[in-house]
């Protein structure tokens, strides 16, 4: 069965909202990716660049708080309502599809599901609830 998280989104205070986490919940960072770390990086605005494009913090028994700075310059401006997401972690290509396909159903496909810049299989959307999704498997 896949592994459902959370995916915190931030206007540019991920990095010091994360260390506060840290601080009260320990544990060591996962991932820690800046926007000047992906192949998009030469299409940001240099103040964006050191932004966390993708961090993540163990919590125990496999939930994994994760987070990023949503960019008004990559066309993702923050509103209370979608600064976080559901992430799903699926334990196959076959289940993610199932869930995405399943779940995306009558909403908006924000993102196909498909290989992403860094390897992993991943898609997202907005279900016909307006509930944010992510869905994520690493091959």
């Amino acid at each position: 069965m896949a592994i459902f998280n959370s995916y915190l989104n931030f206007n540019g205070t991920t990095e010091e909202a994360f260390r506060f986490y840290q601080s009260v919940l320990g544990g060591e960072f996962l991932t820690l990716e800046r926007f000047s770390d992906t192949p998009e990086a030469d299409r940001l605005r240099p103040e964006d660049r050191d932004k966390i494009m993708h961090i993540s913090l163990p919590l125990g028994n496999g939930n994994i708080l994760m987070g990023t700075d949503a960019l008004e310059s990559m066309g993702h401006p923050l509103t209370v309502g979608n600064n976080f997401y559901l992430s799903v972690q699926a334990e196959s290509k076959e289940e993610a599809h199932r869930l995405f396909d399943g779940l995306s159903a009558g909403g908006i496909v924000k993102v196909p599901l498909g290989r992403a810049s860094w390897g992993a299989y991943f898609g997202m959307f907005d279900d016909k609830f307006g509930i944010q999704w992510m869905v994520h498997h690493d091959e």
